[in-house]
């Protein structure tokens, strides 16, 4: 396999994308040499697992403003042998001691650290659908760790913005990857982590062995104490991942196969949708150019957004009812009598999703994360940032020793039988995202190329200042429908043009009889599709 260091230049760039074709592998992901390294693992006789956890670890290095090994892993894979879809939640945990007053000041310190799951998830979904080494797979990242690799102008970004972050707790780590010389790296220069690939060297070789009971546990432990944190070496010791039975759904004839609570963005997607289908949506126009669709999916989205909140990890949740026809039309009513409902509160961004259908017919969505703006604590542990993924204990505290209940949304849409798209998004924005696209698509019958490209709407986010107020709505769809949602009352905030915070639509599309498959990369961010 091969490493290159740029992607080819000017591709990690953000702005119009255009399709990808292929009838024997296909990978979209948020980072070009993401996607190579997914493609190159294709190339070499690894199945969709494979090359996607490939690609997982080389995110590692090239975003690391995005995830984390001390964040979250969570995968809906479909397996071509069995004909079945199994959902795997390597999801962040609270500690085993109480976080009593639990703030948001907290989530800067180390008590807003979660125990990380994305090793444990790592494994899990490399033993139950892979066929490659550890070794194998970590090799890419390794190699772009230690070479280095071209700072693109969105990573860079985002460290010029939270640069008193990096540096906050004055860590060696920090400085000898983002100032090697004393400045902040620019745009082009290579960005070297040597720390990082010594941890991913050590990965390699002993695996959950180092992460959760190691050298690796202990370092991770000191550094989270001694910034306030209760994590200990029993809460890493206690990880376990859960193998789901994912949520099923129907629209207009489509079914839908998607995550299960507390990985609940799932859940939010098929109920958001049931609703819309019960509305003339089909004759009102997909909602970048109908007002009554755009000012419909906001406050179905905002309803079921904030009814998610409740949801906490163990809780017996009765699907059958929230997930019915019924459920929805009685909702539905209730929503059209009341006033408009807030958008509720996002969380900080830092997500990636990535999806990967091999030439066998084996498909994954993954999205792994470390759940916070970037450097949100400003701590490192062997040579990689330290989640302050707590921001999601906010929303639903878990009991001591819970999941974090957290609105993911790795989803199959399927056309009887046959699997016609695989997808994902990343973003506080994530649910909001994939509504609008499938509504665009499956109602539509618009392209993945023409979707993404639709001006949309998301959700709150936090900004430093703190919660802000209002659906974030893209300026275009301000100046056509602006009006008309101040009357319905809807309050909106303006976003930038094809703004990253509204999350990045990764899909993947199969013709009806499964052979070709179609994608493109969303202007939002760096997403690139490829096909073998």
């Amino acid at each position: 396999m091969s490493t290159v260091r740029s992607g080819s230049p000017g591709l990690a760039r953000r702005g119009r994308k255009q399709t990808a074709r292929s009838a024997h592998g296909m990978a979209i992901t948020s980072h070009p040499l993401a996607t190579r390294t997914a493609l190159d693992v294709l190339r070499a006789g690894g199945n969709a697992c494979d090359a996607a956890l490939s690609a997982a670890a080389v995110q590692l290095i090239v975003e690391p403003h995005m995830t984390s090994i001390t964040g979250a892993l969570s995968l809906l894979y479909h397996e071509a042998a069995t004909a079945t879809d199994r959902y795997l939640n390597a999801d962040v945990n609270t500690p085993l001691v109480p976080l009593v007053g639990f703030s948001a000041r907290d989530t800067t310190m180390g008590r807003g650290v979660p125990v990380p799951g994305f090793w444990a998830g790592y494994e899990a979904a490399l033993k139950q659908f892979g066929s490659w080494k550890t070794k194998q797979l970590l090799a890419p990242a390794i190699a772009l760790a230690r070479e280095g690799f071209e700072l693109d102008a969105f990573l860079y970004g985002e460290m010029y913005h939270h640069a008193h972050d990096i540096t906050r707790t004055g860590s060696a780590q920090a400085r000898e990857v983002f100032f090697p010389a004393g400045t902040m790296l620019t745009p082009g220069e290579l960005l070297r982590q040597e720390r990082a690939a010594r941890t991913l060297e050590r990965l390699a070789e002993e695996g959950s062995a180092y992460f959760y009971h190691g050298d690796f546990a202990r370092h991770f432990v000191r550094t989270v104490q001694d910034a306030g944190g209760v994590i200990t070496l029993d809460d890493l010791a206690a990880y376990e991942v859960r193998w789901q039975t994912p949520v099923r759904g129907t629209y207009h004839g489509y079914s839908l196969v998607s995550s299960p609570s507390p990985d609940n963005g799932g859940v939010l997607l098929i109920q958001a949708l049931n609703m819309v289908e019960l509305l003339e949506v089909p004759r009102w126009g997909p909602p970048a150019r109908s007002r009554e669709t755009l000012a419909a999916l906001i406050r179905i989205h905002n309803d079921v957004y904030a009814a998610g909140c409740s949801h906490v990890d163990g809780a017996n949740l009765d699907y059958d009812t929230l997930l019915s026809k019924q459920h929805a039309s009685e909702r539905l009513a209730k929503l059209a009598m009341g006033t408009p409902s807030a958008s509720p509160v996002g969380a900080r961004p830092g997500t990636n999703h990535l999806v990967v259908a091999d030439g066998h017919g084996n498909v994954a969505s993954l999205l792994h994360s470390h759940m916070a703006y970037p450097w949100s604590n400003g701590l490192f542990v062997d040579g990689f940032t330290v989640s302050a993924g707590g921001i999601f204990f906010l929303r639903t505290m878990p009991p001591p020793g819970g999941r974090a209940t957290i609105y993911i949304a790795p989803t199959f849409v399927y056309k009887g039988d046959q699997l016609r798209f695989a997808l994902g998004s990343p973003s506080p924005s994530l649910v909001a995202n994939i509504l609008q696209n499938l509504v665009n698509m499956l109602d539509f019958g618009m392209s993945i190329e023409e979707s993404v490209h639709q001006p949309r709407f998301g959700s709150y986010t936090f900004s430093d200042e703190g919660w802000t107020g209002g659906n974030l709505v893209e300026p275009e769809l301000i100046d056509r429908h602006g009006a008309y949602l101040n009357e319905r009352g809807i309050y909106t905030r303006i976003a930038e043009p094809w703004a990253w915070i509204l999350g990045a639509f990764e899909c993947i599309g199969f013709d009806e009889a499964g052979h070709q498959m179609v994608s493109c990369g969303d202007p939002r961010r760096l997403s690139r599709a490829e096909g073998l």
